[in-house]
């Protein structure tokens, strides 16, 4: 009875195995054709303007953001989905010259060629771009460099960023040149940094696809050198006291440790920094103690401390 149930065992075995290799068999043909498969898919991508007619102001009446329908294979589509991510498109608008709108399905060529080969783009969702157009105008506006630097161990930025230029023109709808006020530039970014930055950085003009600016970059100069830390006393200086007949805080000065380029080290001195507190604080909450605050610091010295930071007081009325 034990042999024939052996047998039976090694059968179902045989068969199980049979089972799972055709099932594996299956799911692996399956697999490639779906990869193979060509299907449609969906992307949403940024747009932005090219041909701008001269002479003509506009601001778009959609979302800066479209679907992009393409026929992809299966496999491309599994990779996408993997690494997923936001593409832009260029939407060419010379036919803004004689009407209000642009129609995607007329340029699907021009959209195609902006895409590798084997995606085919086939639709885009909203198909039609509407633009309100209005007056043209032109302004000048500060350019302002951002930077996210890591400086080597006792280096820093020592003096004033020069830019070049100083100003770029911005053209556009009126009520929308009219609102900005300055450009920042794309964020200039380093480690590790001992020497002056020299560098050409691209104006970002925050999506506003409407608006041109001449030149689109500036040149860029920060000058960065060794930093050392001083020490300076400082006298205390007391406001909002005239009602009260004196007032003496204790101690009557604080010690400001701050870091400074080395050749601007002889340069600094107590004169060139005030610290007060305000007996207005006190008259309205009765602190029992006033909190330094500084009013003036030379520029490019950073602070590293302030000694004391709150200072006991004695007031004579």
């Amino acid at each position: 009875m034990a042999m024939v149930q052996a047998r039976i065992t090694k059968t179902k075995r045989r068969k199980l195995a049979i089972f799972l290799r055709c099932l594996v068999i299956s799911f692996v043909a399956w697999l490639l054709f779906s990869i193979s498969n060509v299907q449609t898919y969906t992307i949403k991508t940024g747009i932005s303007y090219v041909n701008i007619p001269e002479q003509k102001a506009f601001h778009p009446l959609q979302s800066d953001t479209v679907n992009v329908r393409m026929k992809l294979s299966g496999w491309k589509i599994f990779l996408k989905k993997l690494n997923p991510d936001t593409p832009h498109i260029q939407v060419d608008l010379s036919g803004l010259k004689n009407r209000n709108y642009i129609v995607f399905t007329n340029q699907l060529g021009y959209i195609n060629r902006q895409f590798p080969v084997d995606n085919q783009v086939i639709g885009v969702n909203p198909d039609t771009l509407f633009f309100d157009f209005s007056k043209q105008t032109q302004r000048k506006v500060p350019v302002r460099p951002l930077h996210n630097i890591q400086f080597k161990k006792q280096y820093g930025i020592i003096g004033e960023t020069k830019i070049s230029p100083q100003y770029v023109t911005v053209t556009g709808p009126l009520e929308d040149v009219a609102n900005i006020e300055y450009l920042e530039t794309d964020t200039i970014r380093g480690t590790q940094i001992s020497s002056d930055i020299r560098t050409v950085a691209y104006l970002n003009k925050h999506q506003k696809n409407n608006i041109t600016i001449y030149p689109t970059f500036a040149e860029i100069t920060i000058p960065v050198g060794e930093i050392t830390e001083k020490v300076v006393e400082v006298p205390l200086k007391v406001e909002n006291a005239s009602r009260y007949t004196t007032v003496r805080t204790l101690p009557s000065k604080v010690k400001l440790t701050f870091l400074v380029s080395l050749k601007d080290y002889n340069k600094w001195t107590s004169r060139d920094f005030e610290a007060i507190v305000d007996m207005e604080n006190w008259a309205q909450n009765r602190v029992q103690s006033l909190p330094v605050i500084l009013t003036k610091v030379p520029d490019y010295c950073q602070m590293v401390s302030i000694e004391p930071q709150n200072v006991d007081f004695f007031v004579r009325r």
